[in-house]
C-alpha cells in the first residue's frame, strides 16, 4: 500500500468562522491570518494505491465549477486533480473508490467537470468509481439545513447518482482489509472518517471533524459546525482513540500541520508534528 497526501489547492476563510466562539487573542497564537482575518486553508485529498490495483481516492477538492460564486474565499493555487494523478501514471478511469468525507463543495466539486465540448455538459470525473458518501449525509444533500444549503451544488453529485456509482453508508463499514469508514457527526451528519491501516502506523483523515491541528482542543468548535455540542462530543470520540492507539491524525484543511501525533496531558490534548 502506498499513501500520498495531493494539495488540490488553498483559500482564504474567516478566522472568526474557523474558531467560532474562541476569541482572536487565543486562536491567532496556533493559526495565522492576515490583516482582513482570513486564514489560509489547504484542500487536501489523500491518494490510496493497493498492491491489488484497487486505488482510491479521498475527497476532491473544489474543482474549478464554483470559483466565481465564492470569489471572496480567494481561492489560489487550484490544482487539477486528473493532472496530478497522471504524472502518477493513474488515468482518471483507473481510480476504484471516491471516498467523500462530506459534500460541501470544496470537499467533492472536482468529482464532476465540464466537458471540453463547450457546452456545459458535466461528466463525472473518475467514471468507474464507486463514490461512498454517508447516508445522513446524502439525506442532507438533498434537503439541506438552511445553515448549509449554500454549501451544496447538485451538478456536483448529481451525474454520479445518475450514473449508478453512488455508495451510500449507513454504518461502519471495510472498503477493504487496510481502510474503514466511520460515520461520525457534527460539523455535518453522516461525514465519513476513512481509518487507513499500514504495517507501521495508522492514519486518520479527519475531514472536517477536526480540520486543522490548531482546533484539537475539543472546545475549539468552527461556526460552520451546524450541531456544535455534537461536534465536541465527536472530536472527543476521535481524539480519545487515536491518542489511546497512536494514530496519525490527517488535517484536511490545515496549510501549515499536514498530519500529526496525537497524545494526551491530563485532560487536555497535544499533536506531535508527524515526520
Amino acid at each position: 500500500m502506498k499513501i500520498e497526501l495531493i494539495e488540490t489547492g488553498f483559500f482564504h476563510a474567516d478566522g472568526g468562522a474557523m474558531f467560532g466562539a474562541t476569541p482572536k487573542t487565543a486562536w491567532q497564537r496556533r493559526y495565522p491570518s492576515d490583516e482582513a482575518n482570513g486564514c489560509v486553508l489547504a484542500m487536501r485529498s489523500m491518494l490510496i494505491t493497493d498492491d491489488d490495483g484497487r486505488i482510491t481516492l479521498i475527497d476532491t477538492g473544489a474543482g474549478s465549477k464554483h470559483l466565481k460564486s465564492f470569489a471572496y474565499y480567494r481561492f489560489f493555487n487550484l490544482t487539477n486533480l486528473s493532472e496530478v494523478l497522471a504524472t502518477r501514471n493513474i488515468l482518471p478511469e483507473q481510480v476504484t473508490d471516491v471516498v467523500l468525507t462530506h459534500l460541501h463543495f470544496d470537499h467533492c466539486g472536482c468529482v464532476t467537470h465540464c466537458d471540453d465540448t463547450g457546452g456545459g455538459t458535466l461528466s463525472v470525473t473518475f467514471p468507474n468509481a464507486r463514490h461512498w458518501v454517508g447516508r445522513a449525509q446524502w439525506e442532507n444533500f438533498l434537503s439541506p439545513h438552511a445553515l448549509e444549503k449554500d454549501s451544496y451544488f447538485p451538478e456536483d453529485m448529481m451525474p454520479v447518482e445518475d450514473a449508478g456509482l453512488l455508495r451510500l453508508l449507513a454504518e461502519d463499514t471495510m472498503l477493504s482489509p487496510s481502510v474503514s469508514l466511520r460515520l461520525y457527526d457534527g460539523h455535518t451528519p453522516g461525514q465519513i472518517v476513512p481509518v487507513v491501516h499500514t504495517s507501521e502506523r495508522t492514519f486518520v483523515f479527519a475531514g472536517d471533524v477536526i480540520p486543522l491541528a490548531a482546533c484539537i482542543s475539543p472546545a475549539w468548535i468552527s461556526a460552520y459546525d451546524t450541531f456544535p455540542l455534537t461536534s465536541y462530543n465527536e472530536k472527543l470520540r476521535l481524539l480519545e482513540e487515536a491518542a489511546t492507539e497512536n494514530q496519525t491524525v490527517i488535517f484536511c484543511h490545515d496549510a501549515c500541520i499536514p498530519c500529526g501525533e496525537v497524545r494526551k496531558a491530563g485532560k487536555h490534548f497535544l499533536i506531535n508534528k508527524a515526520p
